[in-house]
């Protein structure tokens, strides 16, 4: 049996991410790049991710079972056309992108439709490029597929199991409805968290009290508001549509928490937390959503020197890396005095039962 050949157009995070978990779930598959950065190429190469490194889109992409286009989403959409000598009636063409109506705008335009299924991996990372990709990047992430109208539906059955096999979680949707989706509990959060730590920073007192006395649960819930300006002003240029009328209906939610408090209707606003917290405590765990997790736990320690010194040697001779430490000052909704952040849940678990078997008493959030 001939063993597949998959393209990609483009290595940065998400595609690196990709091609590095096909690579460890189906070691002989063919993979062949497109990057315009070279050194992106030959790190790619030297680890062994792809067979063949391309400096541009040329006949090495002949024969592809997939190609990704894991470009920005801009770049993609004109990446099309380029690719139109290399489509062929058994092969899967799709993207990346976190707004998928632009592309499938373009794909019905130029007439694609056969080959097409969009897709979202609903993974990230603060750290961008192929130097920071990883296999389990998409490992229990939600991959949206997008497919075309007039796609095959063994196609799109066929793509399905191939994200399950590299340990994603498929799920398909119209890319209308994706947009919409993405947009309230992706989208909105963000510009929300923007423009939540903007209204502090207009309203705050000349002497910063506000900010001084942030930390703890504020900084949680605007935690997001720490991503790409470029990224997001992208993004809400692709979905301006769905954005705007989002926004709309969320600005009428909060008119509507403003007449509860106006009007002092105890029951009405009880009502509203009460819906807020079951809603939200019925929401899974297990699988990630479009918006990054944070890792962290708190732990209570005792006013004394080096403590946090010994706390930090203790992870580190366990070959466990620190993403952010400190002591939570603010600990009006918070439990422990220590706050330790790290890149990923194994991590994250395996401090927890390091720093309990040291005696520590720990908080999991």
């Amino acid at each position: 049996m001939k063993q597949k050949k998959i393209g990609f157009i483009g290595l940065g995070l998400i595609g690196g991410s990709i091609a590095k978990a096909i690579r460890r779930y189906y070691p002989d598959y063919e993979i062949v790049a497109f990057d315009k950065n070279r050194e992106t190429l030959a790190l790619a190469t030297q680890e062994s991710i792809i067979n063949v490194a391309c400096t541009s889109i040329d006949d090495n992409f002949r024969g592809c079972n997939y190609i990704f286009l894991c470009a920005p989403v801009a770049f993609n959409t004109a990446y099309l056309k380029q690719m139109m000598p290399y489509l062929h009636d058994d092969m899967i063409l799709t993207d990346v992108g976190s707004v998928k109506t632009p592309i499938h705008d373009e794909i019905i335009r130029l007439g694609l439709e056969d080959y097409f299924i969009g897709g979202h991996p609903m993974a990230g990372s603060e750290k961008s490029g192929f130097a920071n990709s990883k296999p389990i990047l998409i490992e229990n992430a939600y991959f949206v597929l997008t497919p075309s109208a007039k796609v095959a539906k063994k196609k799109i059955d066929a793509y399905a199991s191939f994200v399950e096999s590299l340990r994603a979680l498929p799920i398909v949707l119209d890319y209308h409805e994706h947009d919409i989706v993405t947009g309230t509990i992706s989208h909105l959060p963000h510009i929300i968290a923007a423009s939540l730590v903007n209204f502090v920073r207009d309203t705050d007192t000349k002497d910063e009290l506000m900010k001084t006395l942030a930390a703890g649960g504020f900084k949680d819930i605007t935690r997001i508001a720490s991503s790409s300006p470029t990224m997001w002003e992208h993004i809400c240029a692709q979905n301006q549509s769905n954005i705007s009328q989002i926004l709309g209906n969320y600005i009428e939610t909060l008119n509507e928490a403003k007449k509860l408090v106006d009007a002092g209707d105890s029951q009405g606003i009880y009502d509203m937390f009460d819906h807020s917290r079951n809603y939200r405590n019925s929401m899974p765990n297990g699988s990630a959503g479009p918006i990054k997790r944070a890792f962290e736990i708190y732990c209570d320690i005792p006013d004394e020197a080096g403590v946090i010194a010994t706390i930090a040697t203790i992870l580190a001779s366990n070959a466990l890396s620190i993403k952010n430490i400190g002591i939570v000052h603010n600990r009006e909704f918070e439990e422990g005095v220590l706050r330790i952040e790290f890149y990923d849940s194994i991590s994250c678990e395996k401090a927890v039962a390091l720093l309990q078997k040291h005696r520590y008493i720990v908080y999991e959030r």
